[in-house]
């Protein structure tokens, strides 16, 4: 499997690269595809995300994006964009989730997909996709795996996942992220997300979808990006809002967890079987030289 380097993905969110007349043709031969971008004062990362979605160059692309009333230049940058989006509003809302589910309720598509203001695609993501979908066009959601880079668009770390399990989710922590997943078109409105949560309402949708049994497809490729930097949420409230959370989330689904003793001190030998599946799965796939990096990593610290 290819690896993106840094560079690659410096070039491919810094500039326009999109022919306007294919991006807002309606191809017959491509699922249609909604991308909801959802946005509150985040101007030095917007653009980025907005040209990871235009840059695609996807033949029958509809991009939303719902700003809740942000004051720090980030309507300007819309309103740079503003021709090439189906539709955009910047007012106050509820939250992240509001912003989400108001982005899906004008969603057309057959999948549909939402990329945070800070967070990108990669090149080719949203093809790869489509691909997926020609073969298997039952499935629920469609998901790929993710890089995190910092503010200035460098990879930290490369992330693969495997086919998903609620299990492995509920027990040993993400497997699936929103940056690099898209769903039936119907799943969205039907799997509102909570506006009761701050921190893990992707969490929550995709637990609520595992446990109803909908179907997944991993697609083995890099599709986007979650980008970590000071104001981002994992940065500033996963330990205290992120835990609580979670932890509601996991008394739903009958684990108990504590709050007050790191996750991964409990539930330990739950959380050995899932990295065992992991492993197996990693060695089926052919990652075993990701598997090599990530041993070498934890020995160096």
């Amino acid at each position: 499997m290819k690896r993106l380097s840094s560079e690659e993905i410096r070039s491919f969110v810094s500039r326009p690269a999109f022919d306007d007349s294919l991006s807002r043709r309606m191809g017959p031969s491509r699922p249609r595809i909604s991308v909801v971008t959802p946005s509150y004062n985040q101007a030095e990362f917007l653009e980025r995300t907005i040209l990871s979605v235009l840059n695609q160059n996807y033949p029958n692309l509809e991009y939303i994006v719902i700003d809740g009333g942000s004051t720090d230049g980030s309507v300007d940058i819309i309103n740079k964009y503003a021709k090439y989006l189906t539709y955009w509003v910047s007012e106050k809302d509820r939250g992240q989730s509001d912003a989400i589910n108001k982005g899906f309720s004008q969603a057309t598509g057959d999948l549909a997909a939402w990329q945070n203001s800070d967070d990108i695609y990669f090149p080719g993501a949203l093809e790869r996709v489509a691909r997926a979908y020609a073969k298997t066009p039952g499935i629920d959601i469609y998901f790929g795996n993710m890089y995190t880079i910092d503010r200035d668009d460098n990879i930290l770390h490369e992330l693969r996942y495997t086919p998903f399990s609620v299990y492995s989710l509920l027990y040993d922590g993400w497997n699936i992220t929103n940056q690099s997943a898209f769903f039936r078109s119907g799943m969205v409105r039907e799997y509102s997300f909570n506006e009761g949560y701050r921190y893990a309402m992707d969490g929550d949708f995709f637990v609520r979808a595992g446990r109803d049994k909908r179907t997944f497809k991993f697609i083995h490729a890099p599709l986007g990006a979650l980008r970590i930097h000071a104001k981002a949420k994992g940065e500033t409230i996963s330990g205290s809002v992120g835990v609580s959370e979670w932890a509601q989330i996991r008394h739903r689904e009958g684990i108990e967890m504590r709050e007050d003793l790191p996750w991964e001190r409990q539930y330990r030998l739950r959380k050995a079987i899932c990295k065992a599946r992991k492993l197996f799965y990693y060695a089926i796939q052919g990652d075993i030289d990701y598997i090599v990096r990530r041993a070498r990593g934890l020995l160096r610290g």
